[in-house]
């Protein structure tokens, strides 16, 4: 099962494109079907998260935990997406405050 972290401060009112750019799971690959799920918590209300899975909307600018640690399932639980072999996760996140707010991430990938 194939796990990725994020920890990053989003600055006030931006936005991130894609917290999964460059990391070795960002495409799926190995298996011909995922289901992945993802897990946020942030350090304070106002974080905001869209999730895509091969160009498929499973969350658009949704609130997320602002639990203030890193997330613990089933707590910090955001949202399951099916994947296939090839598909690309984007997690994007928005910050819709004056201030900049850490926000932890963790993406789980099982076989389907």
């Amino acid at each position: 099962m194939p796990v990725m972290t994020d920890t990053r401060t989003v600055s006030a009112n931006s936005t991130v494109e894609n917290i999964l750019a460059g990391k070795l799971h960002e495409f799926i690959s190995g298996i011909p079907a995922a289901r992945v799920n993802v897990f946020i918590s942030a350090a304070a209300s106002g974080v905001l998260a869209t999730c895509l899975a091969g160009g498929e909307s499973f969350s658009q600018d949704q609130a997320v935990s602002n639990s203030n640690r890193f997330p613990q399932d089933p707590e910090d639980f955001f949202v399951a997406m099916g994947a296939l072999q090839g598909d690309r996760l984007v997690i994007g996140l928005r910050n819709s405050t004056a201030a900049g707010i850490i926000v932890n991430t963790r993406v789980n990938i099982d076989p389907a």
